[in-house]
Protein backbone atom coordinates (compact mmCIF):
# COMPACT_ATOMS: atom_id res chain seq x y z
CA UNK A 1 0.00 0.00 0.00
CA UNK A 2 1.91 3.33 -1.02
CA UNK A 3 0.21 5.73 -0.76
CA UNK A 4 1.38 8.61 -3.34
CA UNK A 5 -0.08 10.95 -5.47
CA UNK A 6 -3.13 10.16 -7.21
CA UNK A 7 -4.61 11.48 -10.15
CA UNK A 8 -7.14 14.60 -9.47
CA UNK A 9 -10.27 14.36 -11.50
CA UNK A 10 -9.36 16.71 -14.11
CA UNK A 11 -6.77 13.83 -14.92
CA UNK A 12 -8.87 11.46 -14.85
CA UNK A 13 -9.26 11.35 -18.64
CA UNK A 14 -5.38 11.28 -19.21
CA UNK A 15 -5.24 8.40 -16.46
CA UNK A 16 -7.09 5.69 -19.11
CA UNK A 17 -4.97 6.96 -21.93
CA UNK A 18 -2.14 6.35 -20.14
CA UNK A 19 -3.10 3.05 -19.06
CA UNK A 20 -3.38 1.50 -22.79
CA UNK A 21 0.19 2.12 -23.59
CA UNK A 22 1.67 0.54 -20.01
CA UNK A 23 4.42 -1.62 -20.89
CA UNK A 24 4.12 -5.47 -20.91
CA UNK A 25 6.51 -8.32 -20.09
CA UNK A 26 5.68 -10.18 -23.30
CA UNK A 27 8.00 -9.63 -26.09
CA UNK A 28 5.05 -9.09 -28.86
CA UNK A 29 1.94 -7.11 -28.58
CA UNK A 30 -0.88 -8.69 -26.97
CA UNK A 31 -4.24 -8.54 -28.29
CA UNK A 32 -7.33 -6.45 -26.73
CA UNK A 33 -9.01 -9.17 -24.88
CA UNK A 34 -12.66 -9.49 -25.31
CA UNK A 35 -14.93 -6.08 -23.87
CA UNK A 36 -18.29 -5.87 -22.10
CA UNK A 37 -19.97 -3.47 -24.17
CA UNK A 38 -20.61 -1.13 -21.60
CA UNK A 39 -19.44 -1.47 -17.49
CA UNK A 40 -20.15 0.77 -14.85
CA UNK A 41 -19.23 0.79 -11.16
CA UNK A 42 -22.58 0.21 -9.08
CA UNK A 43 -22.35 1.99 -5.64
CA UNK A 44 -23.10 -0.28 -3.20
CA UNK A 45 -21.70 1.09 0.25
CA UNK A 46 -19.36 3.45 1.98
CA UNK A 47 -17.41 2.33 4.28
CA UNK A 48 -14.44 3.73 7.00
CA UNK A 49 -11.03 3.74 4.79
CA UNK A 50 -11.93 -0.37 3.26
CA UNK A 51 -8.72 -2.36 3.05
CA UNK A 52 -9.91 -5.71 2.07
CA UNK A 53 -13.06 -7.73 1.57
CA UNK A 54 -14.04 -11.59 1.51
CA UNK A 55 -17.18 -13.71 0.69
CA UNK A 56 -19.08 -14.98 4.00
CA UNK A 57 -22.10 -16.79 4.68
CA UNK A 58 -25.09 -16.17 3.41
CA UNK A 59 -24.38 -14.84 0.50
CA UNK A 60 -22.15 -11.68 2.26
CA UNK A 61 -18.94 -9.88 1.61
CA UNK A 62 -17.49 -8.55 4.59
CA UNK A 63 -15.39 -5.92 4.13
CA UNK A 64 -12.44 -4.87 6.51
CA UNK A 65 -11.65 -0.97 7.87
CA UNK A 66 -8.36 0.26 8.32
CA UNK A 67 -8.67 1.47 11.73
CA UNK A 68 -9.59 -2.50 12.78
CA UNK A 69 -13.72 -2.88 12.50
CA UNK A 70 -14.81 -5.27 10.09
CA UNK A 71 -18.58 -4.82 8.56
CA UNK A 72 -20.81 -7.36 6.60
CA UNK A 73 -22.07 -6.00 3.03
CA UNK A 74 -25.51 -7.70 2.20
CA UNK A 75 -28.89 -6.79 -0.16
CA UNK A 76 -28.94 -3.83 2.65
CA UNK A 77 -25.87 -2.37 2.52
CA UNK A 78 -23.12 -2.61 5.03
CA UNK A 79 -24.16 -3.82 8.67
CA UNK A 80 -22.40 -1.97 12.28
CA UNK A 81 -19.11 -3.40 13.11
CA UNK A 82 -19.64 -7.71 13.74
CA UNK A 83 -15.85 -7.34 14.91
CA UNK A 84 -13.49 -4.38 16.47
CA UNK A 85 -9.79 -4.48 17.07
CA UNK A 86 -9.36 -1.07 16.71
CA UNK A 87 -7.62 -1.31 20.58
CA UNK A 88 -5.48 -3.79 19.33
CA UNK A 89 -4.10 -1.92 15.80
CA UNK A 90 -2.36 1.03 14.40
CA UNK A 91 -2.36 3.36 11.64
CA UNK A 92 0.73 4.93 11.20
CA UNK A 93 2.27 4.29 7.62
CA UNK A 94 1.37 1.82 6.13
CA UNK A 95 -0.14 -0.31 9.29
CA UNK A 96 -3.98 -0.94 9.69
CA UNK A 97 -6.14 -4.30 9.68
CA UNK A 98 -5.06 -5.01 6.23
CA UNK A 99 -6.38 -8.81 5.60
CA UNK A 100 -9.59 -11.16 6.19
CA UNK A 101 -10.29 -14.55 5.46
CA UNK A 102 -13.20 -17.44 5.92
CA UNK A 103 -11.78 -20.65 5.93
CA UNK A 104 -13.50 -23.58 3.66
CA UNK A 105 -16.21 -24.43 5.90
CA UNK A 106 -16.55 -20.66 7.17
CA UNK A 107 -16.28 -21.93 10.42
CA UNK A 108 -13.37 -20.05 10.98
CA UNK A 109 -12.66 -16.36 10.08
CA UNK A 110 -9.05 -14.78 10.26
CA UNK A 111 -7.58 -11.45 10.39
CA UNK A 112 -4.40 -10.02 9.28
CA UNK A 113 -3.40 -6.63 10.75
CA UNK A 114 -0.48 -4.76 12.87
CA UNK A 115 -0.83 -4.48 16.15
CA UNK A 116 0.14 -1.38 18.20
CA UNK A 117 3.90 -2.32 18.05
CA UNK A 118 3.66 -3.02 14.07
CA UNK A 119 3.83 -6.02 14.39
CA UNK A 120 1.79 -8.41 11.74
CA UNK A 121 -0.36 -10.53 13.53
CA UNK A 122 -2.41 -13.16 12.28
CA UNK A 123 -5.48 -14.25 14.35
CA UNK A 124 -8.24 -16.79 14.68
CA UNK A 125 -11.85 -16.44 15.72
CA UNK A 126 -14.60 -19.15 15.53
CA UNK A 127 -17.89 -18.48 13.98
CA UNK A 128 -21.33 -19.88 14.92
CA UNK A 129 -24.75 -19.58 13.00
CA UNK A 130 -22.81 -16.96 10.73
CA UNK A 131 -21.61 -14.30 13.69
CA UNK A 132 -17.86 -14.51 14.90
CA UNK A 133 -17.04 -15.03 18.51
CA UNK A 134 -14.77 -12.55 20.13
CA UNK A 135 -13.78 -14.56 22.88
CA UNK A 136 -12.44 -17.17 20.39
CA UNK A 137 -9.62 -15.38 19.84
CA UNK A 138 -6.64 -17.08 19.03
CA UNK A 139 -3.32 -15.79 17.52
CA UNK A 140 -1.91 -18.12 14.79
CA UNK A 141 0.99 -16.50 13.59
CA UNK A 142 3.64 -12.74 14.10
CA UNK A 143 5.84 -11.41 12.45
CA UNK A 144 8.14 -8.12 13.66
CA UNK A 145 8.24 -5.85 11.11
CA UNK A 146 11.22 -3.10 10.91
CA UNK A 147 9.50 -0.37 9.52
CA UNK A 148 5.87 0.78 8.95
CA UNK A 149 5.81 0.30 5.14
CA UNK A 150 5.67 -2.96 3.29
CA UNK A 151 3.32 -4.97 5.63
CA UNK A 152 1.95 -6.70 2.81
CA UNK A 153 -1.08 -8.57 4.88
CA UNK A 154 -3.26 -10.11 1.88
CA UNK A 155 -4.48 -13.58 3.35
CA UNK A 156 -6.80 -15.75 1.74
CA UNK A 157 -7.25 -19.93 1.78
CA UNK A 158 -6.01 -21.60 -1.37
CA UNK A 159 -7.78 -24.39 -3.27
CA UNK A 160 -5.63 -26.64 -1.00
CA UNK A 161 -7.54 -25.83 2.24
CA UNK A 162 -4.21 -23.70 3.81
CA UNK A 163 -3.63 -19.85 5.01
CA UNK A 164 -1.83 -18.03 2.05
CA UNK A 165 0.01 -15.14 3.98
CA UNK A 166 1.50 -12.16 2.07
CA UNK A 167 4.51 -10.36 3.80
CA UNK A 168 6.40 -7.40 2.22
CA UNK A 169 10.20 -6.64 2.98
CA UNK A 170 9.86 -5.40 6.53
CA UNK A 171 9.77 -1.69 4.76
CA UNK A 172 11.72 1.55 4.11
CA UNK A 173 13.07 1.25 0.37
CA UNK A 174 15.54 -0.99 -1.63
CA UNK A 175 15.38 -3.76 0.48
CA UNK A 176 18.06 -2.51 3.15
CA UNK A 177 18.01 -5.78 5.27
CA UNK A 178 18.08 -8.09 1.94
CA UNK A 179 14.98 -10.09 2.92
CA UNK A 180 13.42 -10.55 -0.43
CA UNK A 181 16.21 -13.14 -1.00
CA UNK A 182 16.72 -14.32 2.49
CA UNK A 183 15.01 -17.54 3.10
CA UNK A 184 15.61 -17.27 6.85
CA UNK A 185 12.91 -14.48 7.63
CA UNK A 186 9.50 -14.28 6.64
CA UNK A 187 10.02 -10.94 5.29
CA UNK A 188 9.09 -10.72 1.38
CA UNK A 189 6.88 -13.66 1.17
CA UNK A 190 4.44 -15.41 0.49
CA UNK A 191 3.47 -18.24 3.42
CA UNK A 192 1.89 -21.54 3.46
CA UNK A 193 0.31 -23.19 6.97
CA UNK A 194 -2.28 -25.46 7.90
CA UNK A 195 -4.20 -23.46 10.93
CA UNK A 196 -5.88 -26.23 12.28
CA UNK A 197 -3.57 -28.59 11.84
CA UNK A 198 -1.47 -27.85 15.44
CA UNK A 199 -0.83 -25.18 17.74
CA UNK A 200 -0.45 -22.23 16.57
CA UNK A 201 0.03 -24.17 13.65
CA UNK A 202 1.23 -27.07 11.31
CA UNK A 203 3.85 -26.63 8.06
CA UNK A 204 1.79 -28.56 5.37
CA UNK A 205 4.65 -31.59 4.47
CA UNK A 206 4.95 -30.23 0.98
CA UNK A 207 6.28 -26.83 1.43
CA UNK A 208 8.94 -26.36 -0.45
CA UNK A 209 11.82 -25.51 1.87
CA UNK A 210 10.75 -28.35 4.86
CA UNK A 211 14.10 -29.84 4.42
CA UNK A 212 15.92 -27.14 4.21
CA UNK A 213 18.02 -26.09 7.57
CA UNK A 214 18.62 -22.27 6.12
CA UNK A 215 15.36 -21.63 4.86
CA UNK A 216 12.07 -20.94 7.31
CA UNK A 217 9.25 -23.95 6.76
CA UNK A 218 6.71 -21.53 6.68
CA UNK A 219 7.44 -20.23 2.61
CA UNK A 220 5.80 -20.90 0.28
CA UNK A 221 7.12 -18.43 -2.23
CA UNK A 222 9.92 -15.55 -2.02
CA UNK A 223 11.49 -12.26 -3.79
CA UNK A 224 8.51 -10.14 -2.94
CA UNK A 225 8.94 -6.46 -2.05
CA UNK A 226 5.37 -5.43 -1.03
CA UNK A 227 2.63 -8.11 -2.73
CA UNK A 228 -0.12 -5.97 -2.10
CA UNK A 229 -3.03 -8.25 -2.76
CA UNK A 230 -2.73 -11.80 -3.99
CA UNK A 231 -5.51 -14.48 -5.14
CA UNK A 232 -6.38 -17.61 -6.47
CA UNK A 233 -8.20 -18.14 -9.86
CA UNK A 234 -11.70 -19.84 -8.81
CA UNK A 235 -11.44 -21.75 -12.25
CA UNK A 236 -8.04 -22.68 -12.56
CA UNK A 237 -6.28 -22.50 -9.11
CA UNK A 238 -3.77 -20.23 -10.94
CA UNK A 239 -1.56 -18.08 -8.51
CA UNK A 240 -1.59 -14.19 -9.20
CA UNK A 241 -0.19 -11.75 -6.98
CA UNK A 242 0.23 -7.87 -7.24
CA UNK A 243 3.83 -6.59 -6.51
CA UNK A 244 4.30 -3.52 -5.67
CA UNK A 245 7.61 -1.88 -7.52
CA UNK A 246 10.20 0.64 -5.84
CA UNK A 247 10.80 3.19 -8.34
CA UNK A 248 9.81 2.06 -11.97
CA UNK A 249 8.25 -0.98 -12.40
CA UNK A 250 4.94 -2.37 -11.43
CA UNK A 251 4.61 -6.11 -11.47
CA UNK A 252 2.38 -8.99 -11.83
CA UNK A 253 3.02 -12.19 -10.83
CA UNK A 254 2.22 -16.01 -11.59
CA UNK A 255 1.78 -19.66 -10.96
CA UNK A 256 -0.23 -22.43 -11.91
CA UNK A 257 -2.29 -24.39 -9.77
CA UNK A 258 0.13 -27.16 -10.11
CA UNK A 259 3.29 -25.57 -8.57
CA UNK A 260 4.80 -27.21 -5.75
CA UNK A 261 6.53 -23.79 -4.14
CA UNK A 262 9.56 -22.31 -4.17
CA UNK A 263 9.11 -19.47 -6.84
CA UNK A 264 11.60 -16.16 -7.10
CA UNK A 265 10.02 -13.46 -7.93
CA UNK A 266 13.59 -11.74 -7.85
CA UNK A 267 13.11 -9.08 -5.48
CA UNK A 268 15.54 -7.31 -4.53
CA UNK A 269 18.17 -8.16 -7.00
CA UNK A 270 15.23 -7.74 -9.57
CA UNK A 271 12.04 -5.22 -9.97
CA UNK A 272 9.95 -6.66 -12.55
CA UNK A 273 12.24 -7.89 -15.61
CA UNK A 274 14.73 -5.88 -14.94
CA UNK A 275 18.28 -6.04 -12.51
CA UNK A 276 17.80 -3.40 -9.36
CA UNK A 277 20.38 -0.54 -8.56
CA UNK A 278 23.18 -3.20 -10.58
CA UNK A 279 21.55 -6.54 -9.12
CA UNK A 280 22.43 -9.74 -10.81
CA UNK A 281 19.24 -12.10 -12.12
CA UNK A 282 18.72 -15.05 -9.86
CA UNK A 283 18.90 -18.18 -11.62
CA UNK A 284 16.11 -19.39 -10.31
CA UNK A 285 14.27 -16.27 -11.07
CA UNK A 286 10.77 -16.60 -12.17
CA UNK A 287 9.84 -13.15 -14.19
CA UNK A 288 6.54 -11.51 -13.74
CA UNK A 289 3.73 -12.53 -16.12
CA UNK A 290 3.34 -8.49 -16.80
CA UNK A 291 4.81 -5.78 -15.61
CA UNK A 292 3.95 -1.40 -16.35
CA UNK A 293 5.86 1.39 -15.96
CA UNK A 294 5.48 4.74 -14.03
CA UNK A 295 5.75 6.60 -17.58
CA UNK A 296 1.88 7.00 -17.04
CA UNK A 297 0.05 8.12 -13.95
CA UNK A 298 0.06 4.51 -12.06
CA UNK A 299 2.65 4.19 -9.37
CA UNK A 300 1.30 1.02 -7.29
CA UNK A 301 -0.62 -1.63 -8.36
CA UNK A 302 -3.09 -3.64 -6.26
CA UNK A 303 -3.99 -7.03 -7.49
CA UNK A 304 -7.12 -8.45 -7.83
CA UNK A 305 -8.90 -11.70 -9.02
CA UNK A 306 -9.48 -13.25 -12.60
CA UNK A 307 -13.21 -12.62 -12.83
CA UNK A 308 -15.19 -16.16 -12.42
CA UNK A 309 -19.21 -14.55 -12.20
CA UNK A 310 -21.86 -14.45 -14.50
CA UNK A 311 -23.07 -10.21 -15.41
CA UNK A 312 -20.12 -10.04 -17.72
CA UNK A 313 -19.67 -13.20 -19.76
CA UNK A 314 -17.73 -11.46 -21.95
CA UNK A 315 -14.80 -10.94 -19.09
CA UNK A 316 -15.00 -14.29 -18.10
CA UNK A 317 -11.32 -15.81 -17.21
CA UNK A 318 -9.83 -11.96 -17.32
CA UNK A 319 -7.63 -10.99 -14.32
CA UNK A 320 -8.86 -7.46 -13.45
CA UNK A 321 -6.42 -5.26 -11.36
CA UNK A 322 -5.93 -1.71 -10.74
CA UNK A 323 -3.44 0.84 -9.38
CA UNK A 324 -3.56 2.90 -6.42
CA UNK A 325 -3.07 6.27 -8.44
CA UNK A 326 -4.45 5.99 -11.52
CA UNK A 327 -7.39 3.82 -10.47
CA UNK A 328 -8.38 2.41 -14.25
CA UNK A 329 -10.05 -0.71 -13.64
CA UNK A 330 -7.69 -2.91 -15.95
CA UNK A 331 -7.55 -6.52 -17.42
CA UNK A 332 -5.27 -8.97 -18.81
CA UNK A 333 -6.08 -12.48 -19.99
CA UNK A 334 -3.58 -15.42 -19.47
CA UNK A 335 -3.32 -18.21 -21.28
CA UNK A 336 -0.49 -21.06 -20.09
CA UNK A 337 1.58 -18.23 -18.28
CA UNK A 338 1.74 -15.48 -20.93
CA UNK A 339 -0.23 -12.69 -21.11
CA UNK A 340 -2.13 -13.37 -24.78
CA UNK A 341 -4.30 -9.92 -24.36
CA UNK A 342 -4.59 -6.68 -22.32
CA UNK A 343 -6.86 -3.40 -21.48
CA UNK A 344 -9.13 -2.16 -19.38
CA UNK A 345 -12.60 -1.60 -19.04
CA UNK A 346 -13.01 2.59 -19.38
CA UNK A 347 -14.05 3.02 -15.93
CA UNK A 348 -12.16 4.10 -12.75
CA UNK A 349 -12.25 3.30 -8.86
CA UNK A 350 -10.28 6.49 -7.35
CA UNK A 351 -7.73 5.34 -5.12
CA UNK A 352 -8.16 1.26 -5.36
CA UNK A 353 -6.54 -0.35 -2.47
CA UNK A 354 -8.49 -3.69 -2.74
CA UNK A 355 -10.66 -5.88 -4.36
CA UNK A 356 -13.36 -8.19 -2.90
CA UNK A 357 -14.63 -11.25 -5.35
CA UNK A 358 -18.17 -12.67 -3.82
CA UNK A 359 -18.67 -15.82 -3.38
CA UNK A 360 -20.39 -16.26 -7.01
CA UNK A 361 -17.57 -14.22 -8.34
CA UNK A 362 -18.60 -11.17 -9.04
CA UNK A 363 -15.99 -8.76 -8.14
CA UNK A 364 -16.40 -5.31 -5.75
CA UNK A 365 -13.57 -2.28 -6.04
CA UNK A 366 -12.53 -1.02 -2.82
CA UNK A 367 -11.60 2.85 -2.53
CA UNK A 368 -9.37 3.88 0.37
CA UNK A 369 -11.87 6.86 0.89
CA UNK A 370 -14.48 4.60 1.63
CA UNK A 371 -16.63 4.17 -1.38
CA UNK A 372 -17.19 0.27 -2.09
CA UNK A 373 -18.55 -0.52 -6.16
CA UNK A 374 -19.73 -3.41 -8.15
CA UNK A 375 -18.48 -4.08 -11.57
CA UNK A 376 -21.69 -4.37 -13.13
CA UNK A 377 -23.02 -4.33 -17.00
CA UNK A 378 -24.94 -0.74 -17.56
Amino acid sequence: MNLRTRCSAVLGTLCLVASVALATASADEPDTPAKPDAVTLTDVAEAQNPTAGAAGPDDTVWIAERAGTVRVLDGDGLSEPVLDISDRTTTDGERGLLGIAFDESLAHFYLSYTDLEGTSTVEEFAVEDGAVQPDSRRTVLTQEQPYSNHNGGAITFGPDGYLYIALGDGGSGGDPHGNGQNLDTLLGKILRIDPSGGDPYAIPDDNPFVDDPEARDEIWAYGLRNPWRFSFDKGTGDLLIGDVGQSDWEEIDWAPADSTGGENYGWSSMEGNHPFRGGTEPANHVPPVHEYDRSGLGCSVTGGYVYRGEALPELQGQYVFSDYCDGTIRTLKIENGQVTGEGDLGVSGGEVISFAESGDGELYVLNIGGEIQRIDPA
